[in-house]
């Protein structure tokens, strides 16, 4: 399957295919890298924390856990045959009344993750050229891929930075690790 993802993209493989080849060769394996980022530093907070929005324009960790999960569900089901926004989401209802506890919480946001990880798993070699839609827009499956990955990273940067601010000064959670900073680096890789 690697080789086939990278001849469809030519010279360089691009860091969302990278990590999809990765995560073929290895279960889930390099794509686990930004949740279990993210249960780390939600790890380390208290619980009422994970409710708390540090000012009215602003969300707290347990909505942005509810949006990504709203988000995967939507792009996720169904990946290769329909809109990634399904009719049934109410995205604006991902920012409202939040799972109630931390094991809701996290009921919410692993089972959105394997929505996203039995989508890529059986994806093959013909699947990487095929189009897909997003929101009525027409892109490539790696295009899709890179598109989601990229927004998870940014809402899991969010939560990593709440995470820190509730903890300090006892966090142990850095942004992005020497190790894991190392891994991201093996998995952009040049053909």
């Amino acid at each position: 399957r690697a080789a086939g993802a990278a001849a469809l993209v030519g010279v360089v493989l691009l860091p969302a295919v990278a990590l999809y080849r990765l995560s073929t060769l290895n279960g889930a394996g390099r794509l686990t890298l930004w949740p279990t980022l993210a249960e780390k530093a939600m790890a380390q907070v208290q619980d009422e924390d994970l409710f708390v929005e540090l000012d009215a324009d602003s969300n707290s960790i347990a909505i942005i856990v509810k949006h990504i999960a709203g988000n995967m569900r939507s792009r996720w089901t169904d990946f290769l045959t329909t809109d990634g926004e399904k009719p049934t989401r109410d995205r604006d209802s991902e920012f409202e009344a939040p799972p109630r506890n931390r094991a809701e919480l996290m009921t919410v946001w692993q089972n959105a993750w394997s929505v996203l990880y039995a989508a890529l798993e059986p994806l093959s070699d013909a699947d990487l050229s095929r189009t897909v839609a997003i929101r009525g827009e027409a892109h490539s499956v790696i295009q899709a891929i890179h598109r989601q990955l990229a927004h998870y990273a940014y809402h899991i940067g969010q939560i990593v930075y709440l995470a820190r601010h509730f903890a300090a000064p006892h966090t142990t959670t850095r942004a992005i690790t020497e190790r894991i900073r190392r891994r991201l680096a093996r998995a952009v890789t040049f053909v």
